[in-house]
């Protein structure tokens, strides 16, 4: 029955992955939902940054708290470990959702793609950057990296774990795609407005002092020599640029 409950609740933290994953795309790039990054009722200029701070703030605490090695040491003596991916995922997704829910527009237009071909090439450098980010997870373990497997396995009362070191297809290019993603879809708007840019200043400066600061370094403690190897042959976030940057 545990085991069952333990499944149960993984599918439910990937469901609401997806649909946190699937609202971003619309929420950044003003497609389709109901409140983007842009829309709705803009309030003074301190007002909204010290909101919208705040909510970058939620999240990035509780991302790079629950990432490391030592919390979830920690936190699998509460819980069964077979969820602990699980509930991050979860809470991840939550804290994203607050942020597309409360965030306060900005909406000073810093620059704006005046020609149609150019907006219409920067919207599709938009999507071919969440497209990195979503084949990226499947070019190391998806279903891990979202916490389905540990669930699986634990259904089956099979062991967990780790995932092996890989270094597949975007692996070769840069150690990190997946962030690499989020940056160009993030950057890349016809319309970016004072919002949208302090947001992708904010996410930009967070990815790259989480990435280099903190999982990198527990990428080296965990995988040993075989990562410094790879850090010499593959930049981190700027494909074909130094090899540590």
């Amino acid at each position: 029955m545990k085991r069952s409950i333990a499944f149960f609740y993984g599918i439910l933290a990937y469901i609401v992955f997806l649909f946190a994953f699937l609202y971003a795309i619309g929420f950044v790039g003003n497609f389709i939902v109901s409140k983007s990054i842009d829309s709705g009722t803009e309030t003074n200029f301190m007002e909204a940054f010290l909101v919208n701070a705040l909510l970058l703030g939620i999240f990035a605490i509780q991302h790079s708290i629950m990432a490391r090695p030592a919390f979830k040491k920690w936190w699998t003596n509460i819980i069964n470990p077979a969820i602990e991916r699980s509930t991050f995922v979860l809470l991840s997704s939550l804290a994203l959702l607050l942020i597309y829910w409360q965030w306060q527009p900005m909406t000073s237009i810093v620059w704006k793609a005046e020609n149609q071909t150019a907006a219409m090439i920067l919207n599709g450098v938009c999507f071919l950057g969440w497209l990195v980010v979503f084949l990226s997870t499947f070019m190391i373990n998806h279903f891990d990296l979202f916490g389905l497997k540990q669930v699986f396995d634990n259904l089956r009362n099979k062991q967990l774990q780790h995932p092996k070191f890989k270094t597949n297809f975007f692996y070769k290019i840069v150690r990190h795609p997946i962030m690499l993603g989020f940056i160009i879809a993030f950057w890349a708007t016809p319309v970016m407005t004072l919002g949208h840019l302090i947001f992708s200043i904010s996410t930009t400066i967070y990815i790259y002092i989480a990435v280099k600061y903190l999982e990198e370094k527990d990428l080296q403690k965990f995988h040993g020599k075989a990562y410094e190897e790879y850090q010499k042959k593959v930049p981190m976030l700027i494909p074909f640029i130094g090899k540590r940057s």
